[in-house]
């Protein structure tokens, strides 16, 4: 790595970090995904504790960790506007600056914290490409992106009701809360002893049951659909095929699907 960098730049050696598949690549983006982790489950964790310097100087602390992993990322991609303008990277750093300006987000703005699970768009791209190195992901791959996105969505909603309704709401006094009743909404479960009152409250609980129902029916989908395996068609480059296929289904190509343990 140190002989690529005096060859080729530091842009190569970052972009070689964050898109080859060599060893320390790959190391390095599983570096990154246990760092999302820590991440988002700091933000449980926080929400079980009083409000404090600690908390917010390791909210700063975690804050600043992101940024510089954010500018390495923006560095390595070689067109730093085009990057910086990507949905996955606008929703990243919103996340990252929620951290940063936690000191200023407290009381009425305090909601805006519910960004950082954002971070979680990130870990499931990177998950993405680390395809050749699992190979339960490669065999359920529309599935376990689903699911990511479903926890995604569980994330962001739990914080949403956590910092809406910890304040004034007996029934949400932390994380575990917002997220039981996150979920029992979602499947429309709704045993009662949980509600958010108000117009506000009703209003997120039928966003909550709207778009968790459509995010429940499309992992139903993928787990329920017959297994296919990622293999370009050599000709006309469709993406999906039986494990078995011997030929592409829409041109006719000779496919030469490697066997699990070959993939």
């Amino acid at each position: 790595m140190p002989e690529m960098a005096r060859r080729h730049g530091p842009r190569v050696v970052l972009r070689h970090l964050y898109e080859a598949g060599t060893p320390p690549a790959k190391r390095f983006r599983y570096a990154l995904l246990a760092l999302d982790l820590l991440s988002v489950g700091w933000i449980v964790l926080a929400s079980f504790l009083p409000a404090s310097g600690l908390v917010l100087a390791v909210d700063v602390a975690l804050g600043l960790v992101l940024l510089a992993e954010f500018a390495l990322r923006i560095a390595a991609s070689g067109v730093p506007l085009r990057a910086l303008l990507n949905p996955f990277n606008l929703a990243d750093l919103v996340a990252i600056l929620s951290l940063l300006l936690a000191p200023l987000l407290q009381g009425a703005m305090a909601f805006l914290r519910v960004l950082r699970t954002l971070r979680l768009l990130h870990s499931v791209k990177l998950i993405s490409t680390l395809r050749s190195d699992l190979p339960f992901f490669r065999r359920n791959e529309e599935a376990t992106l689903a699911a990511a996105q479903l926890g995604v969505f569980l994330f962001v909603m739990s914080g949403l009701v956590f910092e809406t309704q910890h304040h004034g709401n007996p029934g949400i006094r932390n994380y575990a809360d917002a997220l039981y009743f996150t979920v029992t909404t979602l499947t429309t479960t709704g045993f009662g002893d949980v509600t958010l009152p108000g117009t506000t409250g009703r209003l997120l609980s039928v966003v909550i049951m709207l778009a968790g129902v459509t995010l429940f029916l499309r992992l139903a989908q993928a787990l329920f659909r017959p297994a296919k395996v990622r293999y370009p068609c050599p000709a006309c480059g469709l993406q999906r095929h039986e494990p078995d296929a011997v030929h592409c289904k829409a041109c006719g190509q000779l496919l030469n699907i490697p066997d699990e343990g070959e993939a």
